[in-house]
């Protein structure tokens, strides 16, 4: 029998970058319009991203004329508009510069009767540039977006499978524009201390609403300029002392101070025997750690359901 096909894309943050920079600034963009329109959620739950069958939504959105979704397809590679009376529209990707892909987007809302203005300057970047005025020439790679992507599927897979086994309040699988991430959260029910850090572009009050509560957090990091390694992370808040020294699986995992994390780097999942195996080992050995840490009731938070599945 020939070997199962490794289904988890290469991807790495060097040879992506420049369509990764244009992304991350749309998807702020598009989020943005989701965050003017949507009643206010919990931990700002009602400003991020969804990964679907061809690339990322924001889910439904409310508006005067009924509800309407903005969705990236990285198969076409277009932005897609569509409302529930019946309207669409939607324009090219590849050439669009922010500038040009702001003005765009603002236009057709505008044609399709949705009335919305945003705040025109990226969050958590820094040295942000308004996107009216960002007009930098870089290239759209379409292979870029779609890798992207495609990794995104395979996490979200993998992570539904790690959210099913938890009972308590815990977060939807969502893709947030400001930290350009893919991030599950689950929280133990009780009060965290005041978040008092600094994040570049937001308001301290969106933090420390965001952290209101002691939580466990797993994601998928792109990279970046400034650390080019796409990675797994893990990460607890409060950052209990014990946390870090806690013994995590797989061995390929570690813990990073600058980041305040534990790490494992998208690669060696990528490119182990059982991807997904792999990645869940990690999920759970880190969550374990994290509730140990925190003297979280497990046995009020953690469930299985996996006798249901034989019913």
């Amino acid at each position: 029998m020939a070997p199962k096909k490794n289904s988890w894309p290469v991807f790495q943050f060097e040879e992506n970058k420049d369509t990764l920079y244009l992304l991350h600034q749309w998807t702020q963009i598009v989020g943005k319009v989701r965050l003017k329109k949507s009643p206010w959620q919990n931990h700002s739950w009602h400003v991020s991203l969804y990964v679907d069958t061809q690339g990322l939504t924001t889910g439904n959105i409310p508006y005067e004329g009924g509800m309407f979704n903005i969705n990236f397809d990285f198969i076409h590679h277009e932005l897609r508009i569509k409302t529930s009376n019946g309207t669409r529209d939607r324009f090219a990707l590849g050439g669009q510069t922010v500038a040009s892909f702001y003005e765009q987007l603002m236009e057709k809302l505008k044609f399709l009767g949705i009335d919305v203005k945003i705040h025109e300057s990226p969050n958590e970047v820094p040295d942000p540039i308004p996107f009216p005025k960002n007009k930098k020439r870089i290239m759209y790679q379409a292979n870029a977006a779609q890798s992207l992507w495609k990794t995104l599927v395979q996490i979200q897979n993998v992570f539904g499978v790690f959210r099913t086994k938890f009972t308590g309040k815990n977060s939807p699988i969502h893709f947030f524009w400001g930290s350009f991430d893919l991030a599950y959260t689950r929280f133990s029910g009780n009060k965290a201390p005041e978040f008092s850090g600094q994040v570049p572009n937001i308001p301290l009050t969106v933090m420390q609403e965001a952290y209101s509560h002691e939580a466990f957090s797993v994601g998928f990091w792109p990279g970046s300029d400034t650390f080019k390694t796409p990675v797994f992370y893990a990460y607890s808040y409060p950052n209990y002392p014990d946390f870090q020294k806690e013994k995590i699986s797989p061995d390929k995992a570690y813990w990073n101070n600058d980041l305040g994390e534990f790490i494992l780097n998208y690669e060696e999942v990528r490119k182990s025997s059982s991807p997904n195996e792999m990645l869940l080992e990690f999920l759970q050995s880190t969550y374990e750690a994290a509730a140990k840490a925190g003297n979280w009731d497990r046995e009020k938070l953690d469930c299985d359901f996996s006798h249901l599945d034989k019913k």
